[in-house]
């Protein structure tokens, strides 16, 4: 994953925070968290892969944001 769309990755959940369903349970805001990131930018199918795995890997990070 490029360090660009980690960056726009991260200020999209300091933005979002407040309004992260934290109850849902993992691959559900994982999904989630995807749909915010491609309304902000076109993501290919290879980038949304890499997305979703990075995401999953720091949902405890994520929840504890």
């Amino acid at each position: 994953m490029n360090p660009n769309m980690l960056r726009q990755f991260w200020s999209l959940i300091e933005q979002i925070s407040p309004e992260i369903p934290l109850s849902l349970d993992d691959n559900t805001l994982t999904q989630w968290l995807l749909r915010q990131m491609r309304s902000q930018r076109f993501l290919s199918q290879e980038e949304a892969r890499q997305l979703d795995h990075y995401i999953h890997d720091r949902l405890p990070l994520i929840r504890e944001w």
